[in-house]
């Protein structure tokens, strides 16, 4: 199982409230088949209307830590916005407050969202337009963000920090770790047996 305790790497900011998930991803895309390109398309929509969205700034290509504001990931509770989130290349996300089934999905996708002060999001926003190199880190045992000489605390519901420190929100992963015991339980299966028998 993979664990999840920081999170390093460039950041990009977007520092809006209320972005809600067909803005992330707009809902033609919900017809895919497999989430496979759908990064291509995050905020397709808010890019095509603002040439200057942080998703389409050169300088922040390639960034791994979204900084957003307040009620981030509202609206629908598709799948498809945190999915396209991380196929663009997010690893986890900064911002002062989560919608609650799209803190969900990320969790189950193993991408950190930590709550922030705004003033302390607003500080790490500035540092990050003036340098966009800057290295920001995302600390789940510490508890708090860093960059540079900023440091800031963060919050997080405690369930969804203990699996992603633990390895516990990869299901497929337990999966796998467990086969000895998948394959035991199988063997007591009487309909698994009667055709491995016949």
């Amino acid at each position: 199982m993979q664990t999840i305790e920081t999170v390093s790497g460039t950041s990009v900011p977007l520092l809006l409230n209320d972005i809600d998930t067909d803005r992330i991803i707009p809902a033609r895309y919900l017809r895919c088949v497999t989430f496979d390109g759908l990064g291509e398309h995050t905020f397709e929509d808010d890019r095509k209307q603002d040439s200057r969205h942080p998703f389409d700034d050169p300088r922040f290509a390639g960034a791994s830590v979204l900084i957003a504001g307040r009620n981030f990931g509202c609206g629908s509770s598709r799948e498809h916005a945190p999915q396209s989130l991380l196929r663009w290349g997010i690893k986890a996300i900064v911002a002062e407050s989560f919608a609650e089934i799209f803190f969900g999905n990320c969790t189950s996708l193993g991408i950190p969202c930590v709550c922030a002060l705004r003033a302390d999001l607003e500080t790490l926003g500035a540092a990050v337009q003036a340098d966009p190199n800057l290295v920001v880190t995302v600390d789940l045992v510490a508890r708090e963000v860093r960059a540079g000489f900023i440091v800031a605390k963060v919050t997080m519901l405690e369930s969804a920090r203990q699996s992603l420190t633990t390895g516990q929100w990869d299901f497929l992963g337990q999966l796998l770790d467990n086969k000895a015991g998948i394959a035991a339980t199988a063997a007591k299966l009487p309909y698994l047996n009667h055709f491995a028998a016949s």
